[in-house]
């Protein structure tokens, strides 16, 4: 492994199918894994684990997505495709998005990165045996992090056989979450990928602001979240890396509007602008004019009292999370 490759991450989508073949792959495997990503979409991921390690992952696999997990992460081995360079230790991070896992891959490494990465995660998994140096304990924690339930495997007894392989036939949707991928090296933070039309629509959402899709009364401390998260994901030569998960909530226009332009006036106490008009007899300012006003899915009416597009405000839990090529983020409706 190369110091430049051990620095990097890749975003990662997979199918639900027990080969969990590549569905989307970001630039930087190639200098992670030397492979291109075309060469590895509709191949089976499993192809690159370790055989050792083999059962073991494909078992987590069906788990992770039966018990429809998000933000876990586990380390294995993976193969490179320069066979000189053998099997790398990966930290493979999975989140179930209603019919597809999405992640990262990034080298895995001991020290304050791999620390942060693991104690931000809902659960940790160390399959590969000489990387138990990561498993190590939260804070307040009394007993190091339980890896997850792996069905037939390992034997319950030394002297019990291995389990047959396991199959299992597609599995059906679970929780409805949308991924976003957005570019994270811009202020306006464009959407790169959307997973489905689950929550937004993805005709309308790629290459738009992020924040179009953020009710103005939300973009701040979004914006303020997206900028610690990015700053997690910075690797020991200050380049671009995974750094962990961030979570939070807050509101969705479904619709969209135009982040770009500033917030209408405030009124004073008297409810007069600088010009002495009342705010009700204004026109509403054109990037609000029919979403800022909406609320729970209210229809909303222009200056002349016609009625315009239908906007949805949804509160949506979210997850955040920051990789070399772009930021993850990861929306379901708040319970």
């Amino acid at each position: 492994m190369d110091s430049s490759s051990s620095h990097v991450s890749f975003i990662g989508i997979v199918d639900f199918t027990e080969d969990a073949r590549w569905l989307y792959a970001s630039e930087s495997v190639q200098d992670l894994l030397g492979f291109e990503p075309h060469e590895l979409i509709s191949k089976p991921s499993l192809d690159l684990v370790h055989p050792d390690e083999f059962p073991q992952i494909r078992a987590l696999h069906y788990s992770t997505i039966k018990q429809d997990k998000a933000a876990v992460l586990v380390y294995l081995r993976m193969r490179h495709k320069d066979p000189c360079k053998g099997y790398i230790l990966c930290c493979v991070t999975r989140t179930v998005c209603q019919n597809v896992l999405v992640g990262s891959v990034s080298f895995a490494a001991p020290g304050p990165r791999a620390m942060h990465n693991n104690s931000t995660a809902q659960e940790v998994t160390v399959v590969t045996p000489y990387a138990k140096d990561f498993e190590f304990r939260r804070w307040h924690d009394p007993s190091p992090m339980p890896p997850c339930p792996v069905p037939g495997y390992p034997p319950s007894s030394p002297s019990e056989p291995p389990s047959p392989p396991l199959r299992f036939a597609p599995l059906p949707e679970q929780s409805v979450r949308t991924a976003l991928i957005l570019d994270r090296f811009s202020e306006r933070c464009g959407i790169l990928y959307c997973a489905n039309d689950s929550l937004l629509p993805t005709t309308k959402v790629m290459g738009r602001s992020f924040f179009d899709f953020v009710m103005a009364k939300d973009e701040a401390v979004v914006r303020n979240w997206i900028e610690v998260v990015k700053g997690w994901g910075v690797n020991e030569r200050g380049q671009p890396s995974d750094g962990g998960f961030g979570f939070g909530k807050f509101a969705v226009c479904t619709e969209g509007r135009d982040s770009s332009l500033p917030p209408p006036e405030t009124v004073s106490a008297k409810g007069r602008d600088k010009h002495g008009s009342r705010a009700r007899d204004r026109p509403s300012h054109p990037s609000y004019g029919h979403h800022s006003r909406s609320h729970g899915g209210r229809d909303t009416h222009s200056s002349n009292g016609r009625s315009k597009a239908r906007t949805e405000e949804l509160i949506v839990d979210a997850i955040f999370s920051a990789h070399s090529d772009g930021l993850m983020v990861i929306l379901r409706l708040a319970s």
